[in-house]
């Protein structure tokens, strides 16, 4: 018998990267990727797969999910969120840390740890949280190998508050030195619960009370903010769920002055308009922040195509279907699961011609891989890059139900009833087969944590840090 050189062959398929597509196939052996190339060439291997008529992609890397565990595991855990990735096409997920406890400190993260590495069948990163009382363990959680910090200036489940301006502005000049990219939840909590509460006073309960609460000037002001502290500080930065066309300006604006930034968005937020959502369809798709007017869909899709807005997210945020049925809008939680649903979306793009494969491998690998540290490890398909790659089939059709999503404590979603043209039919993360036809093939404990590879920016304003002013003889010059 021929010597097997390869634990997978991928074979007939058509590979896509950012740039470029190519007939090839692609062998992993080790977790990794050791061939791409002609057929004639390829190496023998223990298993194949027949891509044949479908295209070969980077695993898509989600920088903005939910999975609640600890904590909150009668909404999520860490086995059916990443059973719902590989499902998806996703390969590897990042964690938020507004888990109970919150990863705020390194025994918080090693019990975050603990858990993923027992369940996870997708690889993952673990995020560390910014607030003012855990400033002192910033560069503790970098060293332990966090893949990046989390800010909420918003309000979010868990009820963290918002840590005030000063200690931002410490936090940011620690994560200059440090390197790594801070997550923000860019809306102000004052103007919210401001508007919030006045409206509760007023008797408004109804669909669009929620985005009246958190009309864009939320956004706008709290983005100004964070932009300015990025600017000052050196710290990098990347702003999540982007969701108003009012943004846009002034983050090309920032980028073309050299703040290092990054931001991303969401699928609702370029298919779902504020206007369709009354109802029980309001009660599903209530999030933070909202679902706005259809007007701003197409600015914020635009500038996911042309790279205004680097990255595609998907703010995955499951919870208990009992907590998203509750009389009044107000009492309703916030979020719902988006991992297993964004590829088809976006694949449906693809096939409606609004964006090329190319645009979406970049915007779901390739462009969050380098923000995060990870490329070229992760998010393009060529021999060194992990054995994280997806089988897709353009011409697959399916209707979005929330019933038959794997996150089976929260099958529910906005997308309900939509038809999807081109899915995922096998994933495979470091070789291993996850996912094949819609049949996730349970893998728990595969998944890795990965750990960011960040050159270190030069801080802006040395003299002037916390950190310094802090000295007898500081000087502000």
């Amino acid at each position: 018998m021929p010597e097997i050189l390869a634990d997978l062959l991928i074979t007939g398929g058509t590979v896509v990267n950012e740039t470029s597509r190519f007939t090839a196939d692609v062998a992993v052996k080790d977790g990794v990727v050791v061939f791409v190339g002609h057929p004639a060439l390829a190496p023998k291997a223990g298993r194949t797969l027949d891509a044949r008529g479908k295209f070969v992609i980077p695993g898509a890397i989600d920088v903005h999910t939910h999975i609640r565990e600890p904590g909150m595991s009668h909404k999520e855990d860490w086995t059916t969120g990443t059973r719902a990735a590989a499902a998806g096409g996703v390969t590897t997920v990042f964690d938020m840390p507004n888990t109970d406890p919150p990863v705020w400190s390194l025994e918080a993260l090693a019990m975050k740890r603990e858990a993923a590495e027992r369940q996870a069948m997708v690889n993952y990163g673990l995020y560390g949280l910014l607030d003012e009382r855990n400033l002192d363990a910033l560069e503790p959680l970098a060293k332990a190998g966090v893949i990046g910090f989390k800010l909420f200036y918003g309000n979010t489940t868990g009820n963290l508050p918002a840590p005030n301006d000063g200690a931002v502005l410490e936090g940011f000049e620690i994560l200059a030195e440090l390197g790594l990219r801070c997550s923000i939840h860019a809306e102000n909590s004052p103007m919210l619960f401001w508007r919030e509460n006045r409206m509760k006073a007023a008797g408004r309960d109804d669909a669009f009370a929620h985005l009246s609460a958190r009309a864009d000037i939320v956004a706008l002001e709290s983005l100004n903010r964070s932009i300015v502290l990025s600017e000052w500080t050196g710290a990098r930065i990347h702003i999540v769920h982007e969701s108003c066309m009012r943004s846009i300006p002034v983050i090309r604006d920032a980028k073309a002055r050299g703040v290092p930034m990054t931001v991303e968005t969401c699928p609702q937020y370029v298919l779902i308009a504020a206007e369709d959502l009354t109802g029980d369809a309001g009660r599903v798709a209530r999030l933070n922040p909202p679902i706005r007017e259809g007007r701003q869909r197409e600015p914020i899709l635009q500038a996911l195509l042309d790279g205004t807005i680097d990255i595609l997210g998907t703010d995955h945020a499951p919870h208990a279907m009992e907590e998203k049925q509750r009389p009044s809008f107000w009492d309703n939680a916030c979020g719902f699961p988006g991992v297993e649903t964004s590829m088809r979306l976006m694949l449906t793009l693809v096939h409606e011609g609004r964006m090329s494969l190319e645009q979406y491998v970049r915007m779901a690998g390739a462009a969050p891989a380098r923000a995060f540290g990870l490329y070229p490890r992760k998010g393009v398909v060529q021999p060194g890059a992990d054995g994280d790659l997806v089988v897709v089939d353009p011409a697959k059709r399916g209707i979005i139900r929330g019933a038959a999503l794997h996150s089976e404590r929260s099958r529910f979603t906005p997308f309900e009833g939509m038809e999807t043209v081109g899915a995922p039919v096998a994933t495979v993360v470091r070789g291993r087969v996850v996912m094949q036809d819609g049949q996730v093939l349970d893998a728990p404990g595969w998944g890795r944590m990965e750990r960011p590879e960040m050159a270190k920016p030069e801080p802006r304003n040395l003299a002037t840090t916390t950190k310094a002013i802090l000295r007898k003889d500081a000087r502000p010059w």
